[in-house]
């Protein structure tokens, strides 16, 4: 990945760590789950990619890729929010389930005040699918231990925004194996 190494354990990791608690005792009365559905995301996927605005090709439909890793074995979700089907898409609250619903309109829906972010990246989809939650009004944490990074140059840069939307931070990055 050019430029880029990933930190946090990587993505099959992070997916186990989130099972083990979502198929436990956990205190969410709702779990939803946001992924990247992309169609045709425009300059979003590059040949030569910068992983900051254009990526390789990644989640595309009608392939194993847009599809929920193996090792997130928690499915139970109350909705599913697919972003990013004809551009870029990082935050989960550009995400729609299959009928139409915006993510804010669901969570609002069902009576959500408090919002937990998991998932990967940590600087990207996470940090974005954070600050719009705060936004939207939603009292809202990152629980660091449940995601994955991809650049570390990044980190910082995310814990400032989010420290200045008032979005919490619970735990800490896994450090990743060696190489």
């Amino acid at each position: 990945m050019r430029g880029r190494l990933p930190c946090g354990g990587g993505g099959a990791a992070t997916a186990a760590r989130i099972s083990e608690l979502l198929s436990g005792d956990h205190d969410y009365d709702v779990v939803v789950a946001t992924r990247d559905h992309h169609i045709d995301p425009g300059s979003h996927f590059s040949a030569a990619p910068d992983y900051i605005d254009s990526w390789p090709a990644h989640c595309v439909v009608g392939t194993d890729g847009a599809e929920f890793h193996d090792q997130l074995r928690f499915r139970d979700f109350a909705g599913v929010f697919d972003k990013g089907e004809y551009q870029a898409a990082y935050s989960g609250f550009e995400g729609r389930n299959g009928d139409g619903t915006s993510l804010q309109d669901f969570l609002t829906g069902a009576a959500v005040d408090r919002v937990d972010v998991v998932g990967i990246a940590t600087d990207y989809c996470v940090r974005a699918t954070a600050l719009d939650a705060s936004a939207a009004g939603f009292d809202t944490s990152v629980r660091l231990d449940l995601t994955a990074a991809v650049a570390p140059d990044r980190i910082q840069r995310t814990y400032d925004d989010w420290s200045r939307a008032g979005v919490r931070v619970s735990g800490s990055l896994p450090v990743p194996p060696a190489l």
